[in-house]
């Protein structure tokens, strides 16, 4: 889907163009190229493997790139890796890392992203893989309407309970996911619940809009959970 998209959105390229070859992970910052190459080469020939380092101290910033010699190979890494690597199709070699790692960190959606993939930024401690959410834009970060924990989300067409919840769950935290159906209009409409209002909040920010299926735009918003809401 991901090498069909983006030629339907472009020129031809040839089979082995760079960018549907190359992908972007994210990884423990104790990882070395040796151990990223070991974790990603059953999925096929590599032909390098790199790992983005602060050029200050030189440590990992636990983001790495996987360069396959196919597009079917990097199609492959992509869907069966385990997704604590969150794995997407990474931007062509002549954009700066720094540059595509601003813009994955970005609240909003590049187009070399094509498709309905949602870019989340991670960094990983001691304690494991943990979400570092967005800076919004200063404008963006006066919320108007009382926040919690959990969401309503409409759609015109109804939902599948599991499509829906893998759909939320890209966000840590998903608690539950409660999906109901109007018998009279065949509308969708689910309550989604998180663990903190912050997931919540960049869920809504990610998700209000967001077309799925394709075509089909998501309304989200926030639902009164009994809490207090002003933190």
């Amino acid at each position: 889907v991901f090498i069909a998209q983006s030629r339907a959105s472009g020129s031809h390229r040839d089979v082995e163009d760079e960018e549907l070859t190359r992908i972007f992970v994210m990884i423990p910052k104790t990882y070395t190229e040796e151990d990223l190459r070991e974790k990603f080469k059953m999925y096929g020939d590599i032909e390098y493997c790199s790992i983005i380092k602060n050029k200050t101290t030189g440590e990992s910033k636990g983001l790495g790139y996987v360069r396959y010699l196919k597009p079917s190979q990097a199609a492959r890494a992509i869907e069966e890796c385990d997704r604590s690597y969150r794995a997407i199709l990474a931007e062509p070699k002549n954009k700066s890392s720094e540059s595509f790692e601003h813009d994955y960190y970005s609240n909003t959606m590049r187009p070399e992203l094509r498709g309905n993939t949602l870019p989340f930024y991670y960094f990983v401690d001691s304690s494991g893989m943990q979400p570092e959410f967005c800076t919004f834009e200063k404008a963006e970060t006066r919320i108007q309407e009382p926040v919690s924990k959990r969401l309503s989300v409409v759609s015109r067409l109804p939902f599948i309970q599991e499509q829906l919840f893998a759909l939320f769950d890209l966000v840590p935290g998903l608690e539950y996911c409660d999906v109901q159906r109007d018998p009279h209009t065949n509308s969708g409409y689910a309550v989604i619940q998180y663990s903190t209002a912050a997931s919540a909040i960049y869920a809504k920010y990610k998700l209000h809009g967001f077309e799925y299926p394709p075509g089909n735009r998501l309304t989200v918003i926030f639902l009164e959970d009994g809490n207090d809401s002003s933190e």
